[in-house]
């Protein structure tokens, strides 16, 4: 397979090129000139998202995986990091154990996201605080008997959460969130070996000129940031001031629940009522509760916003499979999987591939 003449995303900048690929990308090839006929970008990686089209992982729905790997993969999200929301022991774990079994065809799945219940009960946001839960290693371990777990979400100034950090540093990717840490224990915990931030701004304390807390020290550090653009979780100035802060550690997810791809209405999550209206979710108390956007719709408002196309795009491919050690996709590079997804000027799908296979279209 070849594709001529596009503008090409090399690093976080374009470059006129044709792409020739079978399962793996095997020549990449500059032309002369500018202004190629479609944008040719890394397939999406989506490294927190608990569903969509009515379905949610942590439902534990086997049947339902082959519909979500092919609405992932006909959005442009080539691989995806199934979220679990935090609920009791034996439902999680039977989530995982349904995901062992996700389909050959359509997107790939990277491993598990838990998020949760290692938390702040004061900034749980959606997660239910019933099912909350101290740092607990023999906890983890029942649920992830398989090994499938890739990734953890902490809060990582609650009592027994640094030491489970350091129990589980490079087994896992420790990701702080829904926290009320201070700087210097976000800094400790990103010394100890977390990489990444769940969802920048949402459920933890505000940037402070003299209290900098998570995100300082995320900044700092050099970790990751994951950022929820679907408009409603995080101001367009904010979303720019991320951009600037994190630069290439900066990381767009789309946070999506069983509602997205399918509009306004009344949903559930994790027990809790959730209402969409205008393509705002939230739970009965207003609390925001995830988005109803695929992690394309993210880039796009991204661009919206002001961002650079080609930052964006980098922000929602490279970047999370840089964050997740998934070194074999994320980038338009010879010896790649080819994980690529092919747009239009006005940045509407033309064609998404996945190891080189076409993806094929579905509704929503």
């Amino acid at each position: 397979m070849r594709i001529r003449n596009a503008e090409v995303l090399i690093g976080r900048s374009f470059c006129r090129a044709d792409v020739a690929f079978d399962q793996v990308i095997t020549a990449v090839e500059p032309q002369a000139g500018a202004g190629g006929d479609c944008y040719v970008l890394p397939g999406l990686v989506d490294i927190h998202t608990h569903g969509a089209v009515g379905l949610d992982f942590s439902d534990g729905d086997r049947e339902g995986l082959k519909t979500l790997a092919g609405w992932y993969a006909a959005q442009g999200t080539t691989a995806c990091l199934p979220t679990l929301m935090t609920l009791p022991e034996g439902e999680v774990a039977a989530a995982v154990e349904a995901l062992a079994l996700w389909p050959g065809e359509g997107a790939r799945c990277l491993g598990v996201h838990l998020e949760g219940p290692f938390l702040s009960p004061r900034r749980r946001g959606a997660q239910p605080a019933a099912y909350l839960r101290r740092p607990d290693l023999a906890l983890l371990r029942r649920v992830d008997r398989g090994g499938l777990v890739r990734r953890i979400t902490l809060a990582c100034e609650v009592e027994g959460a640094m030491e489970l950090l350091r129990q589980i540093a490079g087994r896992y990717v420790v990701s702080i969130g829904h926290s009320e840490a201070d700087y210097d224990t976000a800094m400790a915990a990103f010394q100890g070996g977390a990489g990444l931030v769940t969802h920048l701004y949402n459920a933890m304390p505000p940037l402070h000129h003299r209290e900098p807390g998570l995100i300082g020290a995320a900044a700092d550090s050099g970790a990751y940031a994951e950022l929820i653009c679907d408009g409603f979780h995080v101001h367009p100035a904010a979303v720019r001031a991320a951009f600037r802060l994190f630069g290439e550690r900066l990381v767009l997810v789309s946070d999506s629940l069983r509602c997205a791809g399918l509009g306004d209405g009344t949903y559930t999550l994790a027990g809790q009522q959730v209402t969409v209206a205008g393509g705002r979710a939230v739970l009965a108390d207003g609390t925001l509760a995830g988005s109803a956007i695929s992690l394309l719709e993210g880039v796009r408002r991204a661009v919206g916003f002001g961002i650079p196309l080609a930052h964006a795009a980098y922000a929602a491919s490279t970047a999370p499979a840089l964050a997740m050690g998934a070194g074999d996709t994320g980038a338009v590079a010879v010896g790649r999987r080819a994980d690529l997804l092919v747009l239009d000027q006005s940045l509407e799908i033309v064609q998404v591939y996945v190891g080189g296979r076409p993806a094929p279209p579905v509704s929503g």
